[in-house]
């Protein structure tokens, strides 16, 4: 099975102690992986060895697209010169893009795809673009830009045939993140959907501000991918090695172990208890094998496997304690710039005035408007002292058809003496934010100053 799980104990020594992430990503990488890339050729094969600043640079998001889908609008929209992110827009040209965009994409922190919605077209070419992000789906997120240029009906269509044909194309359990809006600053054209785009907007702004919190545990994933790919490499390699005559035949060997690799794969396989999906693919091995001299190859050296299996059932378990502490410990870095700036707060943050926002701005208590409806309700609840008891608030509340779950967070909101029972202004209030919730509003998690009753509000000193 693993090889750290022998009779013998191959550990020689604790695990590594480091200060930073950081460092400790670098040194693991540069003495315990680099030296098994380098013995079976990994970089001719896969991808180029890391750096230093592969390590050390800030949070990046990879833009990929065909023509006209928005890319460069939605960087300028977005822009990074404040904050702690880059933002790297790729175009479809005539290169080894496929090439291009694997180097990329262990490096980044989140792949963007754009699609046009007014003209949604998936050609052969990026079909195989997006291919070429295999084991990097958790990077990936998909954005339905110009969404705001065709009827709700037909955005509906459209986002279907785009679920559709990426299900075809990304092979994960989990359904990709899509968001659907106009990602630019010019007005809508058609503005039907405006909250939707709105909401998919803030959406989208929490999932990058989150990319400086979690940079380094996504650099540690990554390379915790990049030891499982070296150590199948190197079994490949050294098999193929194995099977090649000293002497004669050798081209034909060669062609023959080429043409069963994918047999060799299941070998591989079953004697290491290995995932299906940490093989790189059939296909482009079978193409690269052909230009090397598989008699060149290094036979399998156990020591340079032992140690990547000792840095990944110890070191980096090591380092993921040291993930969380800089997680803890750092300041709370958030992007800044472009659209970032003045989205959350002021009359044009999402949802303001709406929901539980109505009535903000307003000097009269918002939920007095229905107060005398409710009033009525409230007497017939038996009320004692003015006040309804939780048995008989629940059920006129229930009647609302909400959850529990939902219900006893209105009451936690509108209880606010915190004495189990509800006079007018607060039975008022329940029913107030039981509306919000029907009208498809969330709920807040601490209620708003505006909301709370006028009785019950603290007189400034």
């Amino acid at each position: 099975m693993f090889s750290w799980l022998g009779t013998d104990d191959r550990r020689k020594k604790d695990p590594e102690v480091f200060q930073t992430v950081s460092e400790g990503l670098k040194k693991l990488y540069k003495t315990k992986l680099l030296p098994l890339e380098e013995h079976y050729k990994f970089h001719e094969f896969h991808s180029p060895a890391l750096e230093d600043a592969d390590f050390d640079n800030k949070p990046m998001v990879l833009l990929v697209g065909q023509y006209s889908t928005g890319k460069t609008s939605f960087i300028s929209r977005y822009d990074e010169r404040q904050g702690f992110i880059k933002m790297t827009d790729v175009v479809l040209a005539r290169y080894d893009f496929a090439a291009v965009l694997e180097w990329f994409a262990e490096r980044v922190d989140r792949i963007i795809l754009l699609f046009d919605a007014h003209k949604l077209d998936i050609s052969d070419e990026f079909s195989e673009v997006i291919k070429a992000l295999k084991n990097h789906e958790d990077k990936i997120r998909v954005v339905l830009n110009k969404a705001d240029q065709i009827e709700t009906q037909q955005l509906m269509r459209v986002y279907g045939a785009l679920m559709w044909s990426l299900g075809k194309i990304v092979n994960t359990p989990e359904v990709i993140r899509v968001y659907i809006g106009s990602f630019w600053s010019h007005p809508l054209l058609i503005p039907d959907n405006r909250k939707l785009f709105e909401a998919e907007e803030q959406d989208l702004f929490k999932d990058i501000q989150s990319l400086p919190r979690n940079a380094a545990l996504r650099k540690l994933n990554d390379l915790i991918k990049r030891a499982r790919l070296a150590k199948v490499h190197a079994y490949i390699i050294s098999s193929l090695k194995k099977e090649m005559p000293s002497v004669f035949g050798k081209d034909n060997k060669k062609k023959e172990l080429i043409n069963s690799l994918g047999e060799i794969y299941s070998r591989i396989e079953r004697e290491h208890q290995i995932s299906p999906g940490d093989f790189p693919n059939l296909k482009k091995m079978q193409e690269q094998l052909q230009a090397h001299d598989l008699n060149k190859f290094q036979p399998l050296k156990m020591k340079l496997l032992d140690t990547v299996d000792d840095m990944l059932a110890h070191d980096i378990a090591q380092l993921m304690v040291l993930v969380r502490q800089e997680e803890t410990q750092r300041p709370n870095q958030v992007v800044k710039g472009g659209a970032f700036e003045g989205t959350m707060n002021g009359p044009f943050g999402h949802g303001y005035g709406e929901g539980a926002g109505e009535g903000i701005d307003e000097v009269e208590w918002v939920v007095a408007r229905d107060k005398p409806m409710y009033d009525e309700i409230f007497y017939t609840l038996s009320p004692v002292n003015g006040k309804v008891t939780g048995a008989n608030a629940k059920k006129e509340m229930v009647k609302s058809k909400l959850p529990n779950t939902v219900l006893g967070k209105i009451w936690k909101l509108a209880d606010i003496d915190k004495d189990g029972m509800l006079d007018d202004e607060e039975f008022a209030l329940a029913n107030h934010l039981i509306k919000v919730k029907l009208e498809g509003h969330e709920l807040p998690s601490e209620l708003p100053a505006h909301l709370v009753p006028p009785s019950k509000r603290k007189i400034p000193e």
